[in-house]
């Protein structure tokens, strides 16, 4: 996990006006050697064990390629197969690296394509993806033009799997810290744009998300939200006794208008829904490289428009809204 570019980037950002100089303590080595996650140093032993293959080529597009078949022996090949099967599950994507395709559970590229022409242009922006996964999204923000992209997940298992890619694509100005957003410094009135997609309803107060995530934006800026919704009125929310589609970690699903009133609340502008959709079963799917329960195991096989609890089955929606 070499931070240094990210280091240098902060250290060399405008010293008058907000700045990401609150974050230079959570990029050193020291913070990292005191993670307390069980996984964390098996997952640094592995990264460290990532062969070394010079990378001909980067393709950013809706599969994410990096690196060919070519740049590296039948040898070295085989043994990077191997240690991409050990970092199973792979949820987000689709990645090809160096040859190989990664077929992963969410066909990611899909929701990217839902929103990418409808949210302001990323052209020169610098983005914090939160909840980011392995960093698919990431690597679409930097095709789009980001000028940095910062991405945060507590989940060790998948910031695992974007350093692994990230170690054959240093010099992407792309990266991803094993941290929670309560571990972020805030107010940093910072970011151009900031994602929060598939997160809120994981979060037991999301009025406190948001706030948190307008604090992380500078005036002006754009937040993209993409959440689970269940059809009702404003004011509704569907609170699960104890498991939804499965997730015991889902806490409130709110209509797409209780959605927005939780954002004007919140003092957010200029509020736009610009995609709904239902996922699919060829969006989200079992895979050779996620082989365990999906999209298909958390609904009422009998009737899909129902979760396996009984509850209304998850419809998605994204949304835009500004920081005055």
């Amino acid at each position: 996990m070499d931070l240094t570019p990210l280091q240098a980037f902060i250290q060399n950002s405008a010293p008058k006006g907000p700045t990401l100089k609150s974050l230079l303590p959570l990029l050193e080595n020291s913070y990292f050697d005191q993670i307390k996650h069980g996984d964390f140093p098996n997952w640094r032993k592995k990264l460290s064990a990532a062969p070394q293959i010079t990378t001909s080529s980067i393709s950013l597009g809706e599969t994410v390629c990096i690196g060919s078949p070519s740049d590296c022996s039948e040898a070295s090949l085989g043994e990077l197969h191997q240690q991409l099967l050990d970092f199973i599950p792979w949820r987000k994507g689709p990645f090809k690296l160096f040859g190989i395709d990664i077929d992963t559970e969410w066909q990611s590229n899909l929701k990217w394509r839902r929103l990418e022409n409808k949210i302001s242009d990323l052209e020169g922006r610098k983005v914090l993806d939160v909840g980011c996964g392995n960093g698919y999204y990431g690597f679409r923000m930097l095709e789009a033009g980001a000028e940095l992209v910062l991405g945060i997940d507590p989940h060790i298992a998948y910031m695992a799997q974007f350093w692994l890619l990230k170690h054959f694509a240093p010099a992407l100005p792309i990266y991803v810290l094993p941290l929670s957003f309560e571990q972020l410094p805030t107010p940093l009135n910072y970011f151009d744009t900031v994602f929060s997609m598939g997160v809120i309803y994981h979060r037991r107060s999301p009025i406190d998300h948001i706030l948190e995530l307008k604090n992380c934006l500078r005036a002006g800026g754009e937040l993209v939200m993409e959440s689970i919704y269940v059809d009702g009125e404003k004011g509704y929310c569907l609170t699960p006794d104890k498991k939804y589609a499965r997730m015991s970690n889902v806490w409130f699903v709110p209509s797409i208008k209780t959605l927005e009133q939780w954002l004007s609340r919140c003092g957010f502008v200029d509020i736009q829904v610009i995609d709904e959709s239902v996922t699919s079963l060829d969006e989200q799917r079992q895979t050779s490289w996620m082989p365990f329960e999906s999209l298909a195991d958390a609904l009422d096989p009998d009737n899909t428009a129902v979760t396996i609890e009984g509850l209304p089955a998850p419809k998605r929606v994204v949304i835009t809204a500004i920081r005055p």
